[in-house]
């Protein structure tokens, strides 16, 4: 499999808040090859805490992409027949630009400078990457959770531009439940007096609130019976319960370690402005029905949601497949059954590979 990391530099991006970012760095990966034509490039779209490393062996971390297990030679997303390209968002910590990055116009990390961003803002500036490609024509876009949100925007904001999409656990806009869950983890980092109001570049970071934020929302990743599974009551290295606040359960350990990983690698302003964008996120934007805005898409459509997974139920993909048969546009629609919650999308992957893969093979053979 080829792959290919760079990040590109554009002179501005106009945001929908008003502000301009200038200039504004991209980071992306790419996987395969572009045919002569410029027909099979497919743009993956990752979830909150994910960056443009999708797949192959980093050679930074020496880890796996976060979607792996989908991408490469005969693969879901074949990389022997399709060029695949993951970008880190904007907001992000890994390379795009963000609230971690510099400010030209003081020299110093924009912090809670950065503006305002939103999931438009994301896709507009994955757009610019897309014509600087050269690419007239996605044959699809897709991702799971923040993903999908990305891939709805494309296909409504883009129609020309979007054969196909696979919005994947996801939404059209966040429920007050999904909200609620992550004000608490913005709450943990503000609370953190490491935060010292976004201001801690090049001083300790808060830690401690990023780990609690992330601690709460690795809970909503997961379901109940996976829990069970994998940890149930089980302590941790004693065999009855004593009072205290050391770590006795198998579960609070995992918690902790999952935290504290977390801490090293995303940057505790990045998640308070890229939550903020999924918050505000509605596909309708206040123009209409949902059914009128899906109806300027042309794409076809492959919507997939999980049994299991309580952070964005099946009612939420149900919601966005009833809007688009109500104005007879092409959608295929499967509820998987997992048991492994939110994070089935990115673990339960054997049949999603297989509806993945005969979706896009059909597609490429329209789109010739």
């Amino acid at each position: 499999m080829v792959v290919e990391a760079n990040t590109v530099r554009f002179d501005s991006l106009s945001l929908d808040g008003g502000a301009t970012l200038a200039p504004v760095e991209v980071a992306y990966e790419t996987y395969g090859r572009l045919n002569a034509h410029k027909t099979n490039a497919i743009l993956v779209l990752h979830a909150f805490s994910g960056d443009a490393h999708a797949a192959g062996i980093s050679h930074e971390t020496g880890k796996p992409g976060w979607w792996d297990n989908m991408i490469g030679p005969g693969k879901a997303f074949d990389t022997d027949r399709y060029l695949v390209i993951c970008t880190n968002v904007l907001g992000g910590c890994r390379g795009t630009t963000g609230p971690s990055s510099v400010n030209p116009e003081t020299g110093c990390p924009y912090a809670m400078t950065f503006p305002v961003i939103t999931i438009g803002d994301m896709v507009r500036l994955q757009k610019m990457l897309i014509d600087w490609f050269g690419i007239e024509r996605l044959l699809t876009v897709t991702g799971g959770s923040m993903g999908g949100m990305q891939a709805l925007k494309w296909a409504v904001d883009y129609p020309e531009q979007v054969v196909s999409a696979i919005p994947i656990a996801s939404t059209t806009r966040h429920s007050a439940q999904q909200i609620a869950f992550n004000e608490v983890g913005r709450q943990a980092i503000m609370a953190d007096p490491d935060w010292n109001g976004g201001d801690y570049y090049g001083k300790q970071p808060p830690a401690r609130g990023l780990a609690v934020a992330r601690m709460v929302g690795h809970i909503t990743y997961m379901s109940d019976e996976s829990m069970r599974e994998k940890f149930g009551r089980r302590l941790r290295d004693k065999e009855t319960f004593g009072f205290g606040f050391d770590v006795d359960f198998e579960v609070e350990s995992y918690l902790r370690y999952r935290g504290s990983q977390f801490v090293n690698r995303f940057d505790a302003n990045s998640y308070l402005y890229i939550t903020k964008a999924m918050d505000y996120f509605d596909l309708t934007e206040g123009q209409g029905t949902l059914s009128s805005v899906l109806e300027r898409a042309q794409a076809r459509f492959l919507v997939i949601s999980f049994s299991s997974d309580w952070l964005y139920p099946s009612y939420q993909s149900q919601e966005m497949v009833r809007a688009l048969r109500s104005r007879n546009q092409d959608v295929a629609y499967v509820e998987l059954q997992s048991n492994y919650g939110h994070d089935s999308f990115l673990v339960d992957v054997a049949e999603q590979a297989e509806l993945v893969r005969g979706f896009l093979a059909s597609t490429f053979e329209r789109a010739q």
